[in-house]
């Protein structure tokens, strides 16, 4: 995903579907319990502006993120939650303003940074064009969430194929946040795409490799489905191992969702 043109694009209709489920809710909508425990559809939103943001300090202000780096590492536990909460906690027009201007704000920066910008993150440093992937990476997963709570059923598109690719790459950043090592051999990933065509990642001749629907892929890496609910198979144990832990995004390691039907 080198062209951040081609990603930011991807990531304006990604945030623009999501628009769509949310622009129209009535004020008693946004207060709609969603799968993540304690969020409503009002703290999806506001996590995603909240994290525009700091990725637009991220893109302009180094000095002003290493800030918000700090509040994090003082309350690993919490800060993410207490983002979302701040926010959740405005009128839903306002927080609705507050996330269309933040994520254009965020359009421009990237659009304009030089080749071979690289920006601090709260995992890896990344380019511009992995910045608006991962963003897109987020989108896609809270609005997951907000589908979920609207009992929604979004048709999977092309753009999979970003939360798919940073999914891979996160590979190894799943093993670190959990003081584990990640295997030395490279994986390989062979994922059916919405249109039924194959997305492919990673050495052809890898031994350990992962196949199935990209969908669930990407569902899986953004703990969004729990592993047993997947038509993913791993063929090999480190293969198998990975996906018990997978995450595409940056931060601690989450809980994940329970099995369908646990508890019940």
């Amino acid at each position: 995903m080198s062209d951040p043109a081609v990603v930011l694009a991807d990531l304006r209709e990604e945030s623009e579907e999501l628009d769509a489920l949310v622009g129209e809710l009535r004020t008693e909508g946004w207060a709609a319990p969603t799968p993540a425990p304690g969020w409503t559809i009002a703290h999806q939103i506001a996590h995603l502006a909240w994290t525009d943001r700091a990725a637009l300090l991220a893109t302009t202000d180094a000095e002003a993120f290493a800030a918000e780096t700090a509040k994090a590492l003082a309350a690993p536990d919490r800060f993410v939650d207490e983002g979302a909460e701040e926010g959740a906690k405005l009128p839903p027009a306002e927080l609705l303003a507050r996330w269309r201007a933040g994520r254009e704000h965020l359009q421009d920066a990237l659009r304009s940074v030089p080749p071979g910008a690289r920006f601090p993150w709260y995992g890896p440093p990344m380019s511009a064009s992995a910045m608006a992937t991962a963003r897109l990476m987020e989108t896609w997963a809270h609005g997951q969430d907000v589908a979920d709570a609207l009992g929604v059923v979004r048709t999977p598109t092309a753009r999979l194929r970003h939360v798919a690719w940073i999914g891979h790459r996160a590979r190894d950043y799943a093993y670190l946040v959990r003081g584990e090592r990640a295997p030395a051999e490279p994986f390989r990933l062979e994922l059916t795409a919405p249109d039924g065509t194959l997305w492919t990642y990673g050495p052809e001749d890898a031994a350990q490799r992962v196949t199935g629907p990209a969908l669930d892929f990407c569902l899986l890496v953004t703990q969004r489905v729990h592993r047993a609910d997947t038509a993913l198979a791993a063929h090999g144990p480190d293969a198998e191992r990975w996906l018990g832990i997978a995450q595409a995004f940056a931060g601690p390691a989450g809980q994940g969702r329970a099995p369908r039907g646990a508890g019940a």
